[in-house]
């Protein structure tokens, strides 16, 4: 039995494209098609597909507005869209949708994903794999916001090792208590280096960015008066601040 899919856009000649493209397909075929939220929701019901491709920016209803009205059922959701921002990923994925897909997107690889997502173990590990990489990409964006802040310039050692120290304090706060037993030693194996190696290289970051004197900005960035120019962080009150915030933040 072919896989039903209902096709949403306001792209007329992505419709086209796409209806030609499935029209000599074994697999799959196009069932419906909807330029608009409104007329998306209408068809729904009636049509029952497997599968909803959906564009994020249309006229009227847009498509987070579909995703949170849907009734979807065992319908899978693969959103096709220009919106690549991690804020858009996250919120398409947090309403229900279980593959994003960037446009342009070619009509071979649309074919495969949405192959995929009716495998459903298949569908399940690729939904959580976006969801880790998601999350990664906006945690590192964060710290890397952070480090341009306080004044820690990238093309140091110690910044690389300070962001994977950090990520580490998030993933398991605990380690920031055993930092000379557990810390460096793990940034230190991913990075091939030793961990007196780590330790100095974050002291020195640490440092550059209080010679910078950008004290106010850091003031500022944890909203509280942390730390004045005649004193500095040791490395694991650093970590552990930065640590704290970003998860504070995501609660």
């Amino acid at each position: 039995m072919k896989t039903r899919i209902m096709l949403v856009d306001d792209n007329e000649e992505l419709l086209t494209t796409l209806k030609e493209f499935f029209a000599s397909d074994d697999t799959a075929e196009i069932v419906a098609t909807a330029a608009d939220g409104e007329k998306a929701l209408e068809m729904f019901e009636r049509v029952n597909p497997d599968v909803l491709v959906l564009d994020l920016v249309m006229p009227g209803i847009d498509g987070f507005e579909v995703m949170e009205r849907l009734d979807k059922r065992e319908c899978k959701i693969l959103v096709l869209s220009a919106l690549s921002q991690d804020a858009f990923v996250t919120k398409a994925m947090n309403l229900g949708a279980d593959y994003f897909m960037r446009k342009p997107a070619n009509p071979e690889t649309l074919r495969k994903r949405i192959a995929e997502l009716m495998t459903a173990p298949a569908a399940a590990q690729d939904k959580s794999k976006n969801q880790r990489q998601i999350k990664n990409r906006s945690l590192e964006e964060k710290i890397t916001n952070i480090f341009i802040t306080v004044g820690i310039p990238a093309h140091i050692k110690g910044y690389q090792f300070l962001r994977e120290a950090i990520k580490l304090a998030i993933d398991n706060p605990d380690i920031i208590n055993s930092i000379t037993k557990k810390l460096y030693p793990e940034v230190a194996e991913k990075f091939d280096t030793s961990p007196s190696k780590v330790e100095r290289a974050i002291r020195h970051a640490i440092e550059v960015a209080w010679n910078r004197g950008k004290i106010e900005n850091i003031n500022s960035l944890f909203g509280v008066r942390v730390y004045s120019h005649n004193e500095k962080p040791t490395n694991g009150e650093f970590i552990a601040l930065v640590a704290d915030k970003m998860l504070l933040e995501s609660v």
